[in-house]
């Protein structure tokens, strides 16, 4: 395989899909990847934009999916550039602190973060393989997406910031372990970004970003997370292992 290959989970849509299209407009194989059997509609889209892509079914909570999206890559294409662990679900219902059930908890943080850290597993040991192998021009890295709910109380979908909170351990461990095979493991936190998920609290956001609860009044776009996951994946910022990029409009700021 000439081209580098960087597998994005949760891919058919949202964020994960406005950073494969940037990876892939930027000279990368691209690997979607969600739940449903099929993306033929995503996968057609890519094309005419001329972004080589394949989709391969994976649902990130089940073992033997992740084993099987990691060596069907590694088998088909020979090698994995970039892994962005994107894949990601809000509650089924947002309920108070005090109602959470133990059920939607374990739903939440065992596709976000229990999944997420599996994945960055797998990756690594993939990618320690491939560095012994000595392949040419090989430089992996991970990219973990978390959000700002990693830092932020929400109170009626407690476990989703949990869930993320729990992300950003994962980025510094796994940051740390990898260091010593040079390969850099980072955390983007999106803010508020134009997708499905957001549509529930899309008056309610956009009324405090005209507000001025970001710097910069618009929600973001998930070209705008794409954006970052290109800068992370440029080398220019290896030195910076685990180091964790806001793409959140300046939300993050401690203002006056």
């Amino acid at each position: 395989m000439e081209k580098k290959v960087a597998i994005v989970t949760g891919s058919r849509r949202g964020i994960g899909k406005g950073i494969a299209k940037t990876l892939g407009k930027n000279g990368y194989f691209v690997i979607l990847s969600a739940t449903k059997d099929t993306a033929d509609d995503v996968v057609d889209e890519m094309r005419r934009d001329n972004i080589d892509c394949e989709y391969i079914k994976c649902n990130v909570s089940d073992t033997d999916d992740r084993r099987r999206l990691f060596d069907d890559v590694c088998s088909n294409y020979g090698r994995i550039d970039v892994v962005v662990n994107n894949a990601g679900v809000a509650p089924e219902q947002r309920r108070d602190l005090l109602e959470v059930t133990a059920e939607s908890y374990d739903r939440v943080l065992g596709i976000n973060s229990r999944s997420l850290f599996f994945m960055c597993q797998l990756a690594a040991k993939k990618m320690i393989a491939f560095k012994n192998l000595g392949l040419n021009d090989y430089m992996p890295r991970i990219i973990n997406i978390s959000s700002i709910s990693a830092y932020t109380s929400s109170l009626n979908r407690g476990e989703y910031c949990i869930s993320k909170a729990a992300i950003s351990m994962t980025t510094m461990l796994f940051a740390d372990k990898l260091a010593e095979y040079g390969i850099p493991v980072f955390e983007i936190r999106p803010g508020f970004i134009m997708t499905d998920m957001i549509g529930p609290s899309k008056d309610k956001f956009g009324s405090l970003i005209d507000q001025g609860i970001t710097p910069i009044k618009r929600f973001g776009l998930p070209q705008d997370v794409g954006d970052a996951v290109l800068a992370l994946c440029s080398g220019l910022l290896d030195f910076a292992t685990g180091q964790i990029i806001n793409a959140d409009g300046g939300f993050h700021l401690r203002r006056l």
